[in-house]
């Protein structure tokens, strides 16, 4: 049965990483991860024709996101990942939570509006339609943490746990779009805690640290689930194919501790931005303040001073 459209998936040997590193595009994916690197491209290089600076740390992050859904999604690892639970957890979990934080660290909306041109008055061009849809209600729904945690905890427990799994994994359109929607969650889910690009829903750094551990001791809870299960509790990966010499249960174990295990490294990487955001932040403050006060010559202070000074009058 050939569940991925690209490889005879009942015939695969044992999974070496080897194995699952060899070149096997899915053909969506192929192009989707190829379209978007090149669009990249060209909003960086638009800004550099016309003297604008890019951060090359930005460039690199979104880079790197996008390759990590190739690495996924590209090689032998999506055929392996139609048969073993373990390898499928792989890809989830990068799917849904290290690609998007790499991505959302490009700042891609950022570039975007950046670099393409206005369409002139009157008129409503890509730039215009973006920002329409950046601003639109639509927007503050999918991006309120009202929506994005359960969204988040749903797309594990709402999906492994009932028959539409084994649904959308018996055909290869039911797997891609499976896949987009772990992509989809995640980009959702971080964007307003950390992303770099403007959104509607931006609350203040101690707020985006709450949601951040709202949402990931669920995943840590799921993998403990799967990990204590006593019997496969997932119909796609109840029968391995002999070829692969797996058994169920030990595979579905390996599943959840892979799974209780990124729920760790997701919460690491966005405190770190957090962090680094949180900071520059102040400093961008604090170097706003001085220029006031340089304009000013530091009136608040002087207010602050004859304050005190009154109330010194006051206490004689």
């Amino acid at each position: 049965m050939d569940h991925s459209g690209h490889g005879m998936t009942m015939d695969l040997p044992p999974f070496t990483l080897g194995r699952g590193l060899e070149w096997s595009a899915d053909p969506f994916f192929l192009v989707a991860c190829l379209v978007g690197l090149a669009l990249y491209g060209w909003g960086v290089a638009r800004l550099v024709r016309r003297g604008d600076k890019w951060p090359v740390g930005r460039t690199v992050g979104y880079v790197i996101g996008v390759l990590s859904i190739m690495l996924m999604m590209c090689t032998r690892l999506n055929d392996y990942g139609m048969v073993m639970f373990s390898v499928h957890m792989v890809q989830h979990m990068v799917i849904s939570m290290v690609s998007p934080i790499l991505i959302l660290l490009g700042a891609p909306i950022t570039l975007a509006l950046r670099a393409l041109p206005t369409a002139g008055r009157g008129r409503k061009g890509p730039r215009e339609l973006l920002l329409m849809f950046l601003h639109s209600r639509y927007m503050r729904i999918v991006t309120h943490p009202a929506f994005t945690i359960p969204l988040f905890i749903a797309s594990l427990y709402g999906l492994y746990f009932t028959p539409l799994f084994d649904t959308l994994m018996g055909s290869k359109t039911g797997h891609v779009a499976m896949m987009l929607h772990f992509l989809a969650v995640g980009l959702v889910f971080f964007w307003p805690i950390m992303g770099v690009d403007p959104g509607p829903h931006r609350p203040g750094y101690l707020m985006r640290m709450l949601e951040l551990f709202a949402g990931m001791p669920f995943h840590a809870f799921f993998g403990i689930a799967l990990m204590m299960a006593s019997e496969p509790m997932v119909e796609t990966f109840k029968n391995p194919p002999a070829s692969l010499g797996v058994e169920a249960l030990s595979d579905q174990n390996a599943a959840g501790g892979i799974a209780w295990a990124f729920s760790e490294i997701p919460s690491v990487l966005v405190l770190i931005a957090l962090l680094f955001q949180w900071y520059a932040s102040d400093q961008r403050q604090a170097r706003r303040k001085d220029r006031a006060a340089d304009r000013d010559g530091d009136k608040e202070l002087e207010a602050y001073n004859a304050y005190l000074a009154s109330l010194n009058g006051q206490g004689r």
